[in-house]
């Protein structure tokens, strides 16, 4: 699943990372990170952007961008 897909109130764990060269690296730089929890904050009243909480900061991801970070359930990520 991706970033993009999770319902507000939701949390899951980062799994990977999309994107390529600098746009991969901003990504990074903002702190998402594969094994980082974020939580669905908010949707614009269109649907874009979205807002995230991750790291004890809120974040503001075109749905786009959302959609190159794969993200799994936190139960998922305890198992490993």
């Amino acid at each position: 699943m991706t970033l993009d897909k999770l319902k507000i109130g939701e949390k899951a764990v980062i799994k990977t990372v999309g994107g390529t060269g600098a746009l991969r690296l901003r990504f990074l730089d903002m702190g998402l990170i594969p094994n980082t929890e974020v939580k669905m904050l908010k949707r614009a009243p269109m649907g874009d952007p979205l807002d995230i909480v991750l790291r004890g900061y809120e974040l503001t991801l075109r749905v786009e961008d959302a959609q190159k970070i794969e993200v799994g359930s936190i139960e998922e990520n305890e198992h490993i």
